[in-house]
């Protein structure tokens, strides 16, 4: 039980990597706060976790996009629990086109729910960790928010965007006990790639377990240190 009575709050709770960050969050005795734009994804999320672990859920659904329902949010969470002791910002958005066929909508849509959500959700949960003295934030801007591939201007703009506000976020509260961890996935087999059109090998991709293990590895370091930042990648898929 290494998170007993933490308090996690994970936006894009309802599906792929941030549900199966939930499970196991949960499985190690966190209280966890559940964030997505999807009520019943969250709520059978909340309830399949109150059987198997007995978890005390707070189900939020929220925009990410909306910097008004993330303030609620995070005033939600610390009123029902009274604090946030890591906040996991694994709600996310993408297209993978050439930058003359990516829409203004598509990039923009990327711009608002990677970057500006992170930013929302990391900013007033910061202030609400400053306050404790103590807190964790974990920032997923996957590989392509480190190196770019072709088709990736728009995907790659959002998510090095997410890795300068994660760095200058270290900068800004190391001195209040705030960790910041950056996760540099490589393809992650979810519903991301149901609409992508490229061709991959989702078989040789990270699997959604397997990242939310390195997730919970990040989460649970001893309190001298901090997991700053990973990369993990299909050894077929290297940049």
């Amino acid at each position: 039980m290494k998170l007993e009575g933490k308090v996690a709050l994970i936006t894009g709770a309802g599906r792929g990597i941030g549900r199966a960050s939930a499970c196991r969050f949960a499985r190690e005795g966190a209280k966890l706060v559940l964030a997505s734009r999807t009520h019943s994804e969250l709520q059978a999320l909340a309830d399949e976790l109150f059987k198997l672990y007995d978890t005390d859920s707070l189900v939020v659904p929220c925009d990410v996009t909306k910097a008004a329902e993330v303030k609620a949010l995070i005033d939600q969470a610390v009123s029902n629990f009274g604090r946030i002791d890591i906040l996991l910002n694994s709600a996310g958005v993408g297209h993978l086109k050439p930058i003359t066929e990516l829409t203004v909508e598509e990039f923009d849509e990327m711009i608002d729910v990677n970057l500006k959500g992170t930013f929302y959700a990391s900013k007033f949960a910061s202030e609400v960790m400053v306050r404790q003295k103590s807190g964790h934030i974990i920032n997923l801007p996957g590989i392509l928010g480190k190196a770019v591939m072709r088709m990736s201007s728009g995907y790659s703009a959002s998510k090095y965007g997410v890795t300068g506000l994660s760095k200058a976020m270290t900068q800004d509260l190391m001195r209040d006990g705030v960790k910041i961890s950056l996760l540099h996935f490589g393809g992650v087999n979810t519903t991301f790639w149901d609409r992508i059109t490229m061709r991959v090998q989702r078989e040789k991709m990270i699997t959604v377990d397997q990242a939310a293990d390195m997730i919970l590895l990040c989460a649970t370091q001893p309190d001298q240190l901090v997991l700053g930042e990973l990369v993990l990648q299909p050894e077929s898929h290297q940049l």
